[in-house]
């Protein structure tokens, strides 16, 4: 399936979320690759109800319209994104499953994917900390988030570049994004803990699961859930 993204185009100044806003003309018939973007946001969401902020004009805040949605979305997401940060840093970026961007071990960009199996439509959120300093950020903050560290007026040309890396690559077939992920796994022979366990990252599987290592010398595949780095 050929996928174009990034029109037609609402541009907002502030919103509560880009997610919530892109969510509504889905349900309204907006078609695939419709995108919305924001220049702030008053309720960004992350995974877990966290909320994301970003001082105004200094973050690009997007989300698409997925119709049909392939299996696979948030980690073809997190690939383009990924290649984006490393062509935009020029530090090569890494997939933390499942939803995060990290460069140097800090979190750089957030993707949250929401759908509605029953119309068969997602919406992608993507949030890339674009041209943030490290003052910007909040104080618990200031040691795991990162920065591409361009200017407010790069935001612009990264959302075009991203555009055309999510054509590619949410279209890719299953075992190439799968590789893409495995190339850039943040996780891999990680010490890693979640809300049942910790162990060892040890790749991802056909399904795009998180394979785990256990303490116990058990192999795990994880589906959903919040993984931390570290014991």
């Amino acid at each position: 399936m050929t996928r174009s993204f990034g029109s037609p185009r609402l541009h907002l100044r502030e919103t509560d979320s880009t997610n919530l806003r892109a969510r509504e003309l889905a349900g309204r018939g907006a078609a695939d690759g419709t995108l919305v973007t924001a220049d702030a946001q008053s309720a960004g969401r992350g995974r877990q109800g966290r909320t994301w902020t970003a001082p105004a004009g200094r973050a690009l805040l997007c989300t698409l319209v997925i119709r049909e949605p392939p299996r696979l979305l948030p980690l073809a997401a997190g690939v383009a994104v990924a290649e984006l940060a490393t062509e935009r840093s020029g530090t090569r970026a890494l997939v933390k499953w499942p939803n995060d961007v990290h460069l140097g071990g800090r979190k750089v960009a957030g993707i949250l994917v929401e759908g509605r199996p029953q119309e068969r439509c997602g919406v992608l959120g993507i949030g890339v900390n674009v041209a943030l300093r490290q003052a910007d950020f909040p104080p618990e903050l200031q040691e795991t988030a990162a920065t591409l560290g361009l200017e407010p007026d790069q935001i612009e040309p990264v959302l075009e570049r991203l555009m055309r890396l999510l054509e590619r690559w949410v279209g890719a077939p299953e075992a190439e994004i799968l590789d893409g992920v495995r190339e850039r796994d943040a996780l891999l022979g990680k010490s890693v803990r979640w809300s049942r366990g910790q162990g060892t990252g040890a790749g991802v599987d056909e399904n795009g699961k998180l394979l785990v290592d256990t303490d116990s010398g058990e192999r795990v595949a994880l589906d959903a859930g919040e993984v931390h780095l570290g014991r």
